[in-house]
């Protein structure tokens, strides 16, 4: 007798909140648009929502011109209520706690049922859910830059999270095409916490005289087969975004994440990285 039994394969939820259309949060729309869902992107003004779009748009067709297909749908509007419909909704604003709790709160208010993820790199999970009525739907869901591409989500698991919520957020990001790993809510989770002290020492080593940004990063890239150096990944990330997860795990962990004065002096000066056009390289 043969076996007819099959695994169902895994899949994203039909339709997917994204709350905030910057960088990342339309690469999370990207994302899963890609794998069939169909996305709901909030932002405040008509001038995010147009930028959103934009960003979307863009995203989208250069896949597409590469021949991946975009099933899914992607909309965005100024209208939370519209999330009502969505099973997961992701935050996905800056690395601002009391911006979050209060992104966090309204996706709550408009999207009662749904699962939660917040894509913060660092934030504590249980500090963040603290806002919610369910505190047990909030769940880490740290993608990397650039997300359509990147193979790897961070999935943060804090007190109050419900295990099948887990399992499930495993299934999601299986869904995308993506690898999940999991950790426990801690300071900077695992990736930041690695990445960063990894990038301040490149910092010091830079301001120490020791090597250019360039060397440094061609002895990881070509020494450790890193696909890019700890400098360029940082202004790939934004020095700025560094520099706000530097002084956090400093705070929360010790002075050996206190930032360098060059990343302070970099965004200072408003040279933030790829974005700006200078960090510690020209771009």
């Amino acid at each position: 007798m043969s076996d007819t039994t099959t695994d169902t394969p895994a899949r994203v939820p039909d339709v997917v909140g994204v709350y905030g259309g910057g960088r990342m949060g339309a690469g999370i729309a990207h994302a899963f648009a890609t794998a069939g869902a169909r996305v709901i992107v909030i932002e405040n003004t008509d001038e995010t929502v147009a930028a959103a779009r934009e960003r979307i748009d863009a995203s989208t067709s250069k896949s597409q011109s590469k021949g991946i297909e975009v099933p899914g749908t992607v909309v965005v509007d100024r209208d939370p209520t519209l999330l009502d419909e969505a099973l997961l909704v992701v935050e996905a604003v800056p690395e601002i706690v009391e911006l979050k709790q209060e992104v966090l709160a309204a996706i709550a208010k408009h999207a009662p049922a749904a699962s939660i993820g917040t894509n913060t790199s660092a934030l504590s999970i249980d500090e963040l859910a603290a806002a919610l009525p369910r505190p047990q739907a909030l769940i880490g869901l740290h993608f990397f830059n650039p997300v359509p591409v990147s193979e790897l989500v961070e999935v943060v698991v804090g007190t109050h999270t419900d295990p099948k919520l887990v399992d499930v957020a495993k299934e999601w990001v299986t869904g995308l095409g993506k690898t999940a790993i999991m950790v426990k809510d801690s300071p900077g989770f695992a990736s930041s916490r690695l990445g960063v002290a990894l990038a301040l020492e490149a910092m010091r080593m830079v301001e120490d005289g020791v090597a250019s940004a360039e060397d440094i990063d061609r002895a990881m890239t070509l020494g450790y087969r890193h696909p890019a150096g700890p400098l360029k990944t940082t202004d790939i990330v934004g020095l700025d975004v560094r520099l706000g997860i530097a002084e956090h795990l400093a705070a929360e962990i010790g002075e050996r994440f206190t930032p360098p004065q060059i990343l302070k002096d970099k965004v200072a000066a408003g040279k933030l990285g790829r974005k700006t056009g200078q960090g510690f390289y020209t771009w």
